[in-house]
C-alpha cells in the first residue's frame, strides 16, 4: 500500500512509467499534509500560555478542531490508496473481452462504471478537503503565533489538493455519457474551487499580517 512506502520509494514510484499512483493520490496526500500541519499548530498551542488564557469556548473549539484534523489526516491517507485501487479496477475493465456485441455492451458498461468509481475518490477528497479550511482558520486565529506560517502553508497545500482533485474528477467525467450527472458534479467542483480560493486568501491575509 502507498501509505506504507518510504517517502523516497513513493516518489520513485510516482516518477515511474506506471500510471498509478498519479495525480489523484497526490491530491489526497496534499490534503493529508495540510491537515497534519493544522494539527501541528494545534498541538503547539494546547497547554501553552496563550491556550490557558482562552475561555472554555475557545479551548473547546481548538480541541475539537485538533480532533477533526487528525481524523481528516487519516482519512485522506486512506483515500490516497483507494484512488490507486479504483484506477486499477478501471484499467481492468478495458481488458474485458469484446469479441461479441454482448461482450462489447458489458465491457462498455463496466468501463463507464469504472470511470464513475474512479472519480468518486477525488470528488470525496475535494469535498472533505474544503471542510478543513474551517480548522485552518481557527489555527490561524487562535493557534501558537510562532506557528502561524504553518497554518498558511496548510492553506496553500489545501487549495492545491482541492484543485488537483478536481482535475482528476473532470478527466474522468469527460469519459462519462450521463450529461446530467456530469454537469452536476462539474458545477459543484467549480463552486468549491472558487470558494476555496476565497478562503485560502483570507487565511493568507491573516498570516501575512501576523508575520509582517
Amino acid at each position: 500500500m502507498l501509505k506504507d512506502l518510504m517517502i523516497k520509494d513513493f516518489v520513485s514510484e510516482l516518477a515511474s512509467n506506471s500510471p498509478a499512483p498519479g495525480g489523484g493520490s497526490v491530491a489526497a496526500l496534499s490534503a493529508a499534509l495540510s491537515a497534519s500541519l493544522a494539527s501541528m499548530v494545534f498541538n503547539l498551542t494546547v497547554g501553552k500560555k496563550v491556550y490557558n488564557e482562552y475561555d472554555d469556548e475557545k479551548k473547546e473549539m481548538i480541541n475539537s478542531s485538533l480532533k477533526e484534523v487528525n481524523e481528516n489526516k487519516d482519512n485522506f491517507i486512506k483515500l490516497m490508496d483507494r484512488d490507486t485501487e479504483e484506477f486499477m479496477v478501471l484499467m481492468g475493465a478495458f481488458k474485458l473481452p469484446k469479441d461479441t456485441d454482448e461482450e462489447k455492451r458489458l465491457r462498455n458498461e463496466k468501463i463507464e462504471e469504472g470511470y464513475k468509481r474512479a472519480l468518486d475518490i477525488p470528488y470525496e477528497v475535494t469535498k472533505q478537503a474544503y471542510k478543513v479550511y474551517d480548522h485552518i482558520l481557527i489555527a490561524c486565529n487562535y493557534g501558537n503565533k510562532n506557528a502561524v506560517s504553518d497554518a498558511g502553508v496548510a492553506a496553500l497545500l489545501l487549495q492545491a489538493a482541492i484543485e488537483s482533485a478536481v482535475l482528476n474528477v473532470k478527466i474522468n467525467l469527460s469519459c462519462i455519457s450521463d450529461g446530467t450527472f456530469k454537469e452536476e458534479v462539474k458545477n459543484k467542483c467549480d463552486e468549491i474551487v472558487k470558494n476555496g480560493v476565497i478562503r485560502r486568501d483570507e487565511i493568507l491575509s491573516i498570516v501575512n499580517a501576523k508575520i509582517s
